[in-house]
């Protein structure tokens, strides 16, 4: 692992770090809607679930979603080496091959393979 390899690990594992509900194993739904700059009642869109599900910060279709949405962001700040313009992508930047869709909306929709899968090839050079 190079040292900027080691580098954008420490950014992501970070990022991830932070968004830890205190004394759970799981993803808190406030702290990452704080991440992304969103109201928590709009985590709920954004993860495609009802917003009373956000109550229970312990459901496992939450915790999957919200896995996901960190799954891609994190994938993006390995590309970017920086988590806010990650983020940024992630909820604004709309590609081309999925329709002029955000990164953000393919996931609510469920197509978080086809997003990593994008991710990969800009990795690899493919221009997007």
């Amino acid at each position: 692992m190079t040292h900027a390899q080691l580098a954008q690990s420490k950014v992501v594992s970070g990022f991830v770090d932070s968004l830890q509900e205190p004394r759970t194993p799981y993803i808190s739904p406030k702290r990452l809607s704080q991440a992304l700059g969103v109201k928590v009642a709009n985590l709920a869109q954004l993860t495609g679930v009802h917003r009373n599900t956000l109550r229970n910060p312990s459901s496992e279709r939450l915790q999957g979603r919200m896995r996901e949405m960190v799954k891609v962001i994190s994938a993006t700040t390995e590309l970017t080496g920086d988590v806010k313009k990650a983020i940024f992508w992630y909820r604004n930047e709309p590609i081309a091959d999925y329709g002029h869709r955000t990164a953000a909306e393919l996931v609510a929709d469920g197509q978080v393979e086809a997003v990593l899968a994008f991710i990969r090839d800009l990795e690899n050079g493919a221009r997007g």
